[in-house]
């Protein structure tokens, strides 16, 4: 049955202002896009970036980059997808791919068939994040991400000191699990110790606590050699850069997920950014300092075709890479939901997990 007229969105019109529901036009899908009725999200750091900051927005606008659910409608020019297929994937391209209302209408590409036996909540953590993770390898960090992966493929670096920095930050687990794919041996990132076993499970060889006054010292004496790349999952000014600085020198890499926080939000204050990691602290010379934007992953013709509709789903259903712990978010309302998560991202409750929460009512 084809969608109504409208539906509900949730939006934001302006920094620490409430979010709203608001009616917007159901769009009925042309030639290679699809309708879905979106059963679930999963909240972001962007998320609250843009209700609390500002960032990138022009009030009202609809939240959300990350959706799973169930195909209604399809364009005429289709050809893999059909009504009913269960679905998930990263959109984002204008307001009516926007994650967090009841129907998305968007290309075909940007959306993959759920695995059997995979859960649609579970799914939901996976697109916006491992979509981050090859882009910045192949585009921020020149990595080759070859597909299919030929029997027995070993990079030729695969013993180079890697360092993810936020390692039980989603992005952080889908980087270590990826690299680990690809055959990269010397993996090493910080997360607080009860992450640990996990990220090992990941692919970590070298875990360190990021609070340590000395994980500056522990990761230049453990990794073995000279640290060519890193990827900043956090990209907090104090937390982490300054650190990385640290441990970076001439020929090295670092790929930072934008933006940059330099200062976080208080009940008084408003958060601060910069979309300029080079800037934010001083790197040794010789540094190539990289600030990852995911939204023009599909400059990469390939990834463009196959990314979503083809290989996020083969390696989740391979077991390659798993999805992210979820936390429910629970509501009696939509937005009553989406308050609650971006509640919980204030107060910085979640930890190695995502929050995942209804749109629409089965």
């Amino acid at each position: 049955m084809s969608p109504s007229k409208t539906h509900k969105a949730v939006a934001t019109f302006g920094p620490r202002k409430p979010l709203q529901l608001i009616d917007v036009p159901t769009v009925k899908p042309p030639g290679k896009e699809v309708c879905i009725k979106v059963a679930w999200t999963a909240s972001t750091p962007l998320d609250l970036h843009q209700a609390d900051g500002g960032l990138l927005v022009n009030p009202p606008q609809v939240l959300g980059d990350g959706a799973s659910g169930i195909v209604v409608e399809v364009g005429d020019a289709v050809e893999r997808l059909k009504v009913g297929d269960e679905v998930f994937g990263f959109t984002w391209r204008s307001q009516q791919d926007k994650a967090h209302q009841e129907y998305i209408t968007a290309p075909e590409n940007l959306f993959g068939l759920i695995p059997k036996r995979m859960a649609a909540e579970a799914v939901v953590t996976v697109p916006n994040n491992l979509v981050c993770v090859c882009h910045t390898l192949t585009h921020d960090l020149h990595l080759l991400f070859p597909w299919p992966l030929p029997e027995n493929y070993v990079p030729e670096e695969f013993e180079v000191p890697i360092l993810i920095w936020g390692g039980s930050s989603s992005v952080g687990q889908y980087a270590l699990q990826v690299l680990k794919y690809l055959g990269y041996k010397n993996l090493i990132t910080t997360a607080s110790p009860k992450h640990h076993q996990m990220l090992k499970d990941y692919g970590a060889r070298i875990t360190v606590d990021y609070n340590s006054v000395d994980v500056v010292d522990q990761i230049l004496k453990l990794a073995g050699g000279k640290v060519k790349y890193a990827i900043d999952c956090i990209a907090s000014r104090e937390g982490s850069l300054e650190p990385i600085s640290k441990i970076l020198e001439a020929g090295s890499i670092v790929a930072v997920s934008l933006p940059v926080i330099i200062r976080d939000a208080t009940d008084t204050v408003l958060p601060e950014y910069s979309m300029e990691p080079d800037k934010a602290v001083k790197w040794a010379d010789g540094v190539e300092v990289v600030g990852t934007r995911t939204h023009f992953y599909l400059e990469n013709k390939f990834f463009e075709e196959h990314l979503q509709a083809e290989i996020i789903p083969l390696l989740l259903a391979s077991g390659d890479v798993v999805p992210n712990r979820q936390r429910i978010v629970n509501g009696e309302t939509l937005l009553e939901r989406a308050e609650n998560a971006l509640d919980l991202l204030r107060r910085k409750v979640p930890s190695g997990e995502r929050l995942v929460w209804r749109v629409a009512e089965p």
